[in-house]
């Protein structure tokens, strides 16, 4: 789909990390990972809320920590399996994409967690068109910590300039990039903790995005909303389907793409569940 074809959305979801709730609130963040009963809820609810939407989105992505259990941890194969069965009930016309986070391939990356991810979710980065825009999906893991895979960062960062140069010749109306961790919460120049990436990789990948023309990054991770702006370049972060660690409540991002803009507003499970999309990004939609 190179070609404009009018408005568009699609929804952006992040860390369903089932396990999370019950290990947050009894604070064994490593072990207490045993049940995941309410981050199912959650996630059926999610899956129903977006069936439910009219027109249907072009797509539901969900930005990484898919499961908390890191790789080789004692449930994560029983965190997968469960969410794989509650997505299993997307409408089958909603195509469904991942974006690793750090509990899917480990804080530290290996080839090893990453082949492992790759096999049960699909490639740790790859792009795709929709409607005239192109959409970059960032294993942001490498930009965090590569030493025990720098070759695989290296391949990355060699697909991107070429993906990148793609988009410059195809004339894109807008590129959207998704990754877990957000190059930052709320200002470009903030230092550097868990929930961002390195100052100095920072710099360098925000340069290249705007450079590039890039219009958006969505990433999950903060478990809170949050987000700036680079020279025009938008930084989003969504809060949690699953586990809220701030004020926010368990929800979704409802995401408008119009030729000259794109338009986004967080939803809570039970409002877009219960009335749907807005009026205003509807109108939006509805402009040819």
């Amino acid at each position: 789909e190179y070609q404009w074809r009018g408005p568009f959305y699609f929804i952006q979801g992040a860390d369903p990390q089932f396990g999370l709730m019950k290990a947050w609130t009894h604070g064994d963040t490593n072990n207490g990972d045993d049940e995941w009963g309410e981050e199912i809820k959650l996630a059926e609810q999610a899956v129903q809320a977006i069936n439910k939407l009219n027109p249907k989105p072009k797509f539901f992505v969900l930005c990484g920590d898919l499961v908390h259990g890191m790789p080789g941890s004692r449930w994560k194969k029983n965190q997968e399996q469960d969410l794989k069965d509650v997505l299993k009930n997307t409408d089958q016309d909603i195509p469904l994409v991942f974006v690793s986070g750090n509990h899917d391939i480990g804080n530290t990356p290996t080839r090893e967690t990453i082949d492992d991810y790759c096999k049960n979710w699909g490639d740790d980065y790859f792009s795709f068109w929709v409607g005239g825009v192109f959409f970059l999906v960032l294993n942001s893991q490498l930009y965090f910590d590569s030493c025990k895979c720098p070759e695989l960062r290296q391949a990355q960062d060699a697909w991107l300039d070429e993906q990148l140069a793609v988009a410059a010749n195809q004339k894109c109306k807008h590129i959207i990039v998704f990754q877990h961790i957000p190059l930052f919460l709320s200002k470009p120049d903030e230092d550097h903790d868990y929930f961002n990436l390195d100052k100095s990789v920072r710099q360098e990948i925000m340069e290249k995005f705007h450079k590039a023309g890039v219009r958006a990054v969505f990433s999950g991770h903060y478990h809170r909303n949050a987000g700036g702006s680079y020279k025009g370049l938008e930084m989003v972060v969504s809060s949690a389907i699953g586990c809220q660690l701030g004020q926010d409540t368990h929800g979704l991002r409802v995401v408008v793409v119009t030729e000259e803009k794109v338009v986004h507003r967080y939803y809570s499970l039970t409002e877009l569940g219960s009335h749907g999309i807005e009026k205003e990004l509807l109108d939006l939609l509805a402009q040819q």
